[in-house]
């Protein structure tokens, strides 16, 4: 995304933190003025209103993901460190989440909720496809998967974690559903000599945080 100016970027990148942090309902204008520092003059300049600034610091937030989602696959050339560090990713994006946000947009920008949902899945999707095909061709996933199959089968249980569509009894954050979801997956597409190294790679991380 380009921005005018550094000020622009700062307001953008610290409203995703507010937002993420608060809820976007609860947040005004006023408020927001008060926590980047700045008068509400100032933060109009650039800006028209409240959905005009949600719209652009959703649209920043997905562009800051898909760059990242690029760099991490880019990086390994192992398809199960890939999506561990997708997974840890994910997991550190959603640890402060406030749980408003998904309902707020929802509730109070519906277009902006379904242009996001569409423009993730299919980044997700694209991203998931070409690690199945990368796991397969290293020997780390099963060699029967079908592809276009578990990668949709994959992104409509993450968004169902999203929504909390079957896990509202449950009492599970969206961190522990995420991580039984990601559990579940790689187990499935795994071929043996993937289930080792997962061992391998889960018996390191185990270590790497138990205190010494």
């Amino acid at each position: 995304m380009q921005f005018i100016d550094e000020r622009e970027e700062r307001i953008i990148r610290e409203s995703v933190t507010i937002f993420m942090r608060y809820g976007i309902k609860s947040i005004n204008m006023d408020d927001l003025a008060t926590r980047l520092g700045m008068s509400k003059k100032t933060l109009y300049r650039y800006v028209s209103d409240k959905n005009d600034l949600v719209a652009r610091v959703f649209a920043f937030q997905m562009s800051e993901e898909d760059c990242q989602l690029r760099s991490i696959s880019e990086k390994h050339p192992n398809a199960i460190d890939e999506s561990f560090e997708i997974m840890h990713m994910v997991m550190s994006m959603i640890k402060d989440l406030h749980p408003s946000v998904l309902f707020d947009l929802q509730k109070y920008h519906p277009e902006l909720m379904r242009e996001m949902e569409c423009k993730r899945n299919s980044v997700v999707l694209e991203t998931l496809k070409k690690n199945l095909q990368k796991g397969i061709a290293g020997g780390y996933y099963r060699a029967d998967l079908n592809i276009d199959f578990i990668s949709s089968l994959y992104v409509s249980a993450v968004e169902g974690i999203f929504h909390k569509l079957s896990f509202d009894q449950t009492g599970l954050s969206f961190q522990d559903l995420y991580l039984e979801l990601f559990r579940y997956h790689i187990r499935g597409i795994a071929s043996e000599r993937g289930l080792a190294y997962l061992v391998e790679k889960v018996n390191k991380e185990r270590q790497a945080k138990s205190p010494q």
